[in-house]
């Protein structure tokens, strides 16, 4: 009686597993179907921006960077950020990189620090926490976008956008189904314990393979130019996604706004490239100048 009591209870855990892998797995092939159905509207919208170029472009970037401000602002609301010299000092710097070149583009940052002071003594509470912040999202958010435009108008600078578009998300996606497939070893347990060594390695290949594919078809840009541009997507996209992922656990929060729903916010999907435009920019420039 005993044993078969034993026996009864072994099956009943295994059945219990056995339908925990189940639904775990049906978990991650709703999650990664979701994560298709949320990016397919950002792409079309990417590439509508990235394809027209110009004022359109610089536009489109300041309405996701002031959401993106917003998302950081909010994280850390406690501090008392000054918005609106955050939303100042990014149409500065977009509209410096689109009608002048990187030397007004540091002309606008560094005048952004005393409007900022002068617009935080407006405040019922001014605080240097809420300057700090502040002149966190100038400088992460601000700066980056001002390089993608920057990027856009080098010459052959729609291929190399989207080069750069297509290495970021290829990585980013390689590195979510590696670590889901063959993750074992932690990257960075204290700031994200999700993301593994595996996924990492997977991903920087996806990244330096999406850039390879995407050059395929560009006649201008020697293969060789292309494996050092997809070297640094790969390197700098890993950093972007870690560099937000520490500001989200400083701030306490699992998503960084729900402009994308269950998929978190703008700062949450443009994360890798807010430091992979920045790194082609300069990997461009260098073959271009």
């Amino acid at each position: 009686m005993a044993t078969r009591a034993r026996t009864g209870r072994a099956r009943r855990s295994g059945a219990r597993a056995a339908r925990g892998r189940r639904r775990a797995a049906a978990r991650e092939r709703s999650d990664l179907g979701a994560r298709l159905i949320a990016a397919v509207p950002a792409i079309a919208v990417a590439l509508f921006l990235v394809i027209e170029g110009g004022a359109v472009f610089a536009l489109g970037l300041f309405a996701f960077g002031c959401v993106c401000m917003h998302e950081l602002s909010a994280m850390f609301e406690r501090a008392h950020p000054v918005r609106l010299a955050g939303f100042l000092a990014l149409a500065g710097l977009l509209a410096a990189a689109r009608y002048g070149d990187q030397y007004q583009v540091l002309l606008v940052a560094v005048s952004a620090l005393p409007l900022l002071f002068m617009l935080t003594l407006l405040q019922r509470r001014p605080s240097l926490g809420g300057m700090l912040v502040t002149l966190l999202g100038v400088y992460w958010i601000g700066f980056a976008l001002a390089h993608a435009v920057l990027l856009r108008d080098l010459p052959h600078g729609l291929g190399i956008v989207i080069d750069v578009l297509v290495g970021t998300f290829l990585g980013d996606t390689g590195a979510y189904l590696g670590g889901r497939l063959f993750g074992r070893r932690p990257l960075a347990p204290s700031i994200s314990p999700g993301k593994t060594v595996e996924g990492l390695a997977i991903g920087m290949a996806f990244s330096v393979l999406g850039v390879w594919l995407a050059v395929r078809y560009q006649g201008w840009l020697p293969v060789s130019h292309s494996l050092v541009l997809g070297v640094g997507v790969a390197l700098a996209a890993p950093v972007g996604d870690l560099f937000e992922s520490f500001v989200k656990r400083e701030a306490g929060v699992k998503d960084s706004g729900s402009l994308f729903g269950a998929h978190g916010g703008a700062l949450d999907r443009l994360d890798a490239v807010l430091f992979t435009a920045v790194t082609g920019y300069y990997i461009w420039a260098a073959y271009v100048h």
